[in-house]
C-alpha cells in the first residue's frame, strides 16, 4: 500500500517535545525579553499618567520662576517710583481700587508700561500663591555687563577703579543696599558670582532705590579668578573679615585702584577667594556687636575709602 503523499520541510514531532535537529526554534522562544520597564514609563499605565502631571507642574514652575514679578500695592508703586525696567502692570479683575492701585496705574501708564487686566486666577499662577494683592509688575531681565569690560572702560577713562566683589551673598535686598552704596560713593561697579548668588531681581531693584540702572552689574563665573585678572591690572584686592590683621581706620591704601571683598555674615568669604586677596581688614565696633551686615559693611567701608580719595584730591 502507497504511503501518503508528506510535504519535506514539515517535520514531525512527538507529544514529547521538538524532535532534535529543529534549528533551534525552541531555545529562542524561551529566551527572555530584558528587564520589566518602571511602572512609569508604561503608557498605559496609573504611573506614567503621574509622572506627566508632575512634568507639566513643574513646568508651570519654571514658567513662573523665569519671569520676575514683583506683588503688592506698595511694592509695585516703589518700583515705579525707582523707574525700575519693567514692560507690563497686571491688575486682576474685581479688585478694588484705592490710592496706591490709582497711583500704579497713573505711574505705570506715564512711563509707557502696558497696563493688563487679567483674570485672578491667571495672577495666581503667576505667582504661585493668591499674596499679590490683586497688582503684578513684571521686570524685565537685567543685562549684566562684562568684568572685562569694566576694567577697560575705568582704564580708558584715566579713573582710579574701585568695585565691589560679593562673595556668598544670597539676599537680593543685600544687593540692591551694596550698588546703592558704591553708587553712592563713587563706586565703578558691583561683581556676582554666577552661581548661589542674588541676582538682580525686583526686589534688589527696589532696595538699590533705581540705582542698578546707571551702576553696572556683573557677574563672574569664577570669582577667584576674576580677582587674579583683578590684580593683573593693577587693583589690590582687600577683603572684609572680622578677624582680619588690618582695620579699617588705619588702612591709607584706598587711593589706588581696589576691589573690596564682602562675604555673608554667617559664612563670610570663602577659602580660595580669601586666600587670593591682598589684605584681609576688619571694621571696629564695640566688642559686644559680632558682625555687621554686609550691606553695611560694605557701607562703611566704602564711605572711608570715598573719604581718602577726596583727601587725596584736596
Amino acid at each position: 500500500m502507497a504511503k501518503p503523499y508528506q510535504r519535506p520541510d514539515v517535520q514531525k514531532t512527538s507529544k514529547k517535545g521538538a524532535a532534535k535537529g529543529s534549528g533551534g526554534q525552541r531555545r529562542r522562544g524561551l529566551k527572555g525579553k530584558g528587564a520589566t520597564p518602571k511602572a512609569e514609563d508604561r503608557v498605559y499605565h496609573a504611573a506614567h499618567k503621574r509622572k506627566l502631571q508632575r512634568e507639566r507642574r513643574a513646568a508651570g514652575r519654571h514658567e513662573r520662576e523665569s519671569i520676575d514679578l514683583v506683588v503688592g500695592r506698595n511694592p509695585v508703586v516703589e518700583c515705579l517710583l525707582a523707574k525700575v525696567p519693567a514692560d507690563a502692570l497686571y491688575v486682576a479683575q474685581g479688585t478694588g481700587h484705592d490710592d496706591r492701585l490709582s497711583e500704579a496705574v497713573t505711574l505705570a501708564t506715564a512711563q509707557g508700561i502696558t497696563v493688563q487686566e487679567v483674570p485672578r486666577t491667571d495672577l495666581d499662577n503667576m505667582t504661585g500663591n493668591g499674596l499679590h494683592q490683586g497688582v503684578g509688575l513684571r521686570i524685565r531681565p537685567y543685562v549684566y555687563a562684562d568684568v572685562f569690560d569694566l576694567i577697560g572702560a575705568v582704564r580708558d577713562r584715566g579713573q582710579t577703579g574701585m568695585f565691589v566683589m560679593l562673595d556668598n551673598i544670597t539676599d537680593p535686598r543685600n544687593l540692591g543696599a551694596v550698588i546703592r552704596s558704591t553708587a553712592a560713593f563713587g563706586g565703578h561697579g558691583v561683581i556676582i558670582p554666577e552661581r548661589r548668588s542674588a541676582q538682580v531681581t525686583g526686589v534688589a531693584w527696589r532696595t538699590s532705590a533705581g540705582t542698578a540702572a546707571r551702576l553696572p552689574v556683573a557677574k563672574a563665573t569664577n570669582l577667584t579668578r576674576t580677582i587674579k585678572e583683578f590684580k593683573d591690572n593693577g587693583y589690590m584686592v582687600v577683603g572684609l573679615d572680622a578677624g582680619g590683621e588690618h582695620t579699617l581706620d588705619t588702612f591709607d591704601g584706598a587711593t589706588d585702584p581696589v576691589v573690596i571683598v564682602v562675604g555673608s555674615e554667617g559664612k563670610g568669604i570663602s577659602r580660595l577667594v580669601r586666600e587670593n586677596c591682598d589684605v584681609i581688614m576688619s571694621i571696629p565696633t564695640e566688642g559686644w556687636v559680632e558682625s555687621l551686615n554686609a550691606s553695611v559693611a560694605a557701607g562703611v567701608t566704602l564711605a572711608e575709602f570715598a573719604r581718602q580719595r577726596r583727601a587725596a584730591k584736596a
